[in-house]
């Protein structure tokens, strides 16, 4: 019997906070941008907002000669700088107690062998119980020594004394081969469930609501297919260009960057059919089957578009082109905007076309699925009456004003009869007390929850590179993009791309 004091609740109900349980995290790359400005911050929120231990522990790694609390004081002025939650002592100085330093770089056996000995001296002073998450925030050409250490100095597969997980960053390879190397680096020491790849759009509030807006309400799902949708319209835009970004940019390039991992992740969330459940398994299946389902244009000339940013102004400011960017060379043929079109060849999606484009130095910045439907197959007005409408459309707003709009036609108030398009707007801001979290939080806490849902598979990386890589190909034949102008929608071949089949993108 449940008394109304103190029900019994399923500990499995995700409406729980769910806290980590003992655990320790060794941060490889403290000195990089995504350590400083994401990763610690993200842990600090974590540790304000009640969901990791008391005895949680963080242990830098990095080639300097810092003690203790030399990289306390470097979360410090990270977490002071970019945590999303306001600073409080008592969090701080909870939290700075597991706070651990090991100086050496990939190849110092000696500093591999101090890390052992630090993580078991947390697990018998902070109750860490021999659980380690191994957070490689480093270029992937050190995966290889990192690991090879980690099984070398029996970091990985010490019996029956935890858990151990790695976490790795994007770019997971640059094309098929070198995403299949990297899986099989990772397979020989790690299980699959303990490799977990951080795709930091998965873990956006907008994102994961594309489930909840398509499978918890009936009203979209009937008109979820090629019967009603026109076109599908996938964006991500950048109003800056690539700053300091030179030594990691040049050589990968837009579609590399965020097409084959952010924006087809989003293309099979959005096409993905209902899965029989939300556990890991069940919901990669079904993203699989649509990206194995994509269909290239029949000719990759006409159906994709690059182009590169030019000399101008942009937000007011004079800003320099790409190739006068510093640390650029001046024969780069990499692409700083790309747009594709692509097919799904299954029953629900015939005929639909999906565009995706991604680009820096843009007019905005803005991240968003625009699921654009067909025009009504007869309208009973004047043309004068509806010559302003346009086609309904239900646009999910990733980033920056996250939210959606539903954009349907509404009649002019007075006594002519006039339709114009209106705009029905869901704001995350507006309806919901609380913030959302940033994406790291979500997924690290899942990290050290063992919970994989948000974590694409290599099944899935590999998926979207045998779509990415005939493209990359072919523009590798045909030399340097097209340029663009600083500050606009990108070169005048993605403009065309669309044109082609009668229709234009949207200007968010």
């Amino acid at each position: 019997m449940t008394s109304l004091g103190n029900p019994l609740r399923d500990p499995q109900d995700r409406r729980l906070p769910r806290i980590a349980g003992p655990c320790a995290m060794v941060l490889f790359g403290v000195t990089g941008d995504l350590s400083r400005k994401k990763v610690m911050p993200a842990i600090y929120d974590l540790a304000n907002r009640g969901l990791l231990p008391p005895g949680f522990s963080l242990i830098g790694f990095a080639r300097r000669d810092w003690a203790d609390q030399d990289f306390a004081q470097i979360v410090h002025d990270s977490v002071r700088e970019h945590a999303r939650t306001e600073f409080r002592e008592e969090v701080w100085a909870q939290l700075a107690e597991g706070f651990r330093f090991v100086p050496g770089d990939f190849a110092d056996d000696t500093a591999f062998h101090n890390l052992r000995l630090t993580l078991e001296g947390l697990d018998l002073v902070r109750g860490t119980g021999g659980n380690h998450a191994f957070y490689l925030s480093i270029p992937p050409r050190f995966f290889g020594d990192v690991v090879q250490q980690l099984e070398e100095h029996e970091l990985v597969s010490t019996p029956g004394s935890g858990w151990r997980r790695v976490i790795v960053e994007k770019p997971f390879g640059h094309d098929l081969a070198s995403a299949r190397e990297l899986n099989d680096l990772l397979a020989r020491v790690f299980p699959p469930e303990s490799v977990f790849r951080i795709d930091h759009y998965l873990g956006k509030e907008t994102v994961q609501n594309i489930l909840a807006m398509r499978f918890a309400n009936e009203m979209f799902e009937p008109l979820w297919n090629s019967n009603y949708v026109d076109h599908v319209q996938i964006t991500m835009a950048e109003d800056i260009g690539i700053g300091g970004r030179a030594g990691y940019y040049d050589g990968i390039g837009a579609a590399r960057d965020v097409i084959q991992n952010h924006l087809l992740q989003l293309l099979a969330l959005i096409a993905m059919e209902e899965p029989t459940s939300f556990d890991a398994v069940n919901l990669r299946q079904e993203k699989l089957k649509v990206l194995a389902a994509v269909q290239l244009p029949a000719r990759l000339d006409t159906g994709t578009a690059r182009g590169r940013y030019a000399a101008g102004w942009a937000g007011g400011v004079e800003v320099p082109g790409y190739l006068q960017e510093e640390g650029i060379v001046p024969d780069s043929t990499t692409e700083t905007y790309a747009a594709i079109r692509l097919h799904i060849d299954n029953r629900r999606w015939a005929g639909v076309p999906f565009y995706l484009r991604a680009g820096t130095r843009l007019a905005r910045r803005v991240t968003e699925v625009a699921v654009v439907f067909k025009r009504a197959p007869h309208l009973p007005f004047a043309a004068s009456a509806t010559e302003e409408l346009t086609q309904n459309a239900l646009v999910i707003r990733v980033q920056p004003d996250e939210g959606m709009t539903l954009r349907f036609g509404s009649k002019v108030p007075g006594t002519a009869f006039e339709i114009r398009d209106v705009n029905m707007d869901f704001a995350y801001g507006g309806s919901f007390t609380e913030a959302s979290p940033e994406a790291y939080e979500r997924l690290i806490l899942d990290v050290l929850l063992g919970d994989p849902p948000l974590f694409p598979r290599h099944e899935e990386v590999e998926a979207s590179w045998r779509i990415l890589d005939p493209i990359l190909e072919s523009w590798a034949r045909k030399g340097a993009p097209e340029a663009y102008a600083s500050g606009g929608w990108g070169p005048a071949s993605s403009d065309a791309l669309l044109a082609r089949d009668g229709r234009t993108w949207r200007r968010p």
